[in-house]
């Protein structure tokens, strides 16, 4: 049975390492997503994430990563309630332009997170955090909770 494994990280960097190691591992760009506030655009155009990161020059995103293209062309900004612009990729992305009214906990709650952990994970994206969530089987949960860990996450849950 299918669980989702997501985590709050203090910066795009590091979020990026950790979409990375999970596409190294096999999973594919469609069981990732990644959810961050949306700060303007580069002189390029292109869309950032904090400060002036480009997201979508991000080792995360690339397709020079060798499978993130699919994650990358599923990536939009969008104006949520309670939150304002964020960056989403991957099938939450989907989730959340449907979810206007229940905003980013309504997403969350989507995918089986209880409403007291997604209003905290929710409180995370507004105060600057990235979420990466990764839909994975029983035998690789604890891999992917590790992973995780060892890169700093903070309110890490598996639903």
């Amino acid at each position: 049975m299918a669980k989702t494994v997501v985590g709050a990280f203090q910066d795009q960097e590091t979020a990026d390492k950790v979409v990375q190691e999970l596409e190294h591992r096999g999973v594919s760009d469609k069981k990732i997503s990644v959810v961050s506030r949306h700060h303007g655009r580069t002189e390029e155009g292109h869309p950032t994430g904090h400060g002036t990161h480009n997201l979508s020059s991000g080792i995360g995103w690339g397709a020079a990563a060798g499978g993130a293209v699919g994650l990358l062309a599923s990536a939009g900004a969008l104006a949520i309630p309670g939150i304002g612009p964020i960056l989403a990729m991957g099938p939450l992305a989907a989730t959340l332009t449907g979810a206007a009214t229940g905003g980013l906990v309504g997403a969350l709650m989507d995918y089986g997170i209880p409403k007291q952990e997604s209003e905290r994970l929710e409180q995370s994206v507004k105060e600057g955090d990235v979420l990466v969530m990764v839909q994975t089987d029983e035998q690789e949960i604890e891999r992917a909770k590790e992973l995780f860990q060892d890169h700093g996450a903070r309110d890490i849950y598996v639903h």
